[in-house]
């Protein structure tokens, strides 16, 4: 009998990965959003060698750098 705390795993669920339905673009826009409210300036994110994984995750190389603007 299993033990009541024992939880069943969703083989389906975990093998379908929904990170590649999410475009670079988006994730590249909402981290950059992130830092720049965290930090208080404008940052830019760039993703690259993306690489997705079996079991719902993804591997990839992230840059975030500062937006130079001279007018400010």
């Amino acid at each position: 009998m299993p033990d009541a705390k024992e939880k069943t795993i969703d083989v389906d669920r975990l093998l379908k990965n929904k990170l590649k339905s999410v475009s670079v673009d988006s994730l590249e826009k909402g981290i950059a959003k992130v830092v720049s409210d965290l930090v208080g300036e404008d940052y830019k994110c760039t993703i690259s060698d993306v690489k997705y994984t079996l079991f719902s995750g993804a591997d990839f190389h992230i840059k975030v750098e500062l937006t130079y603007n001279p007018e400010d």
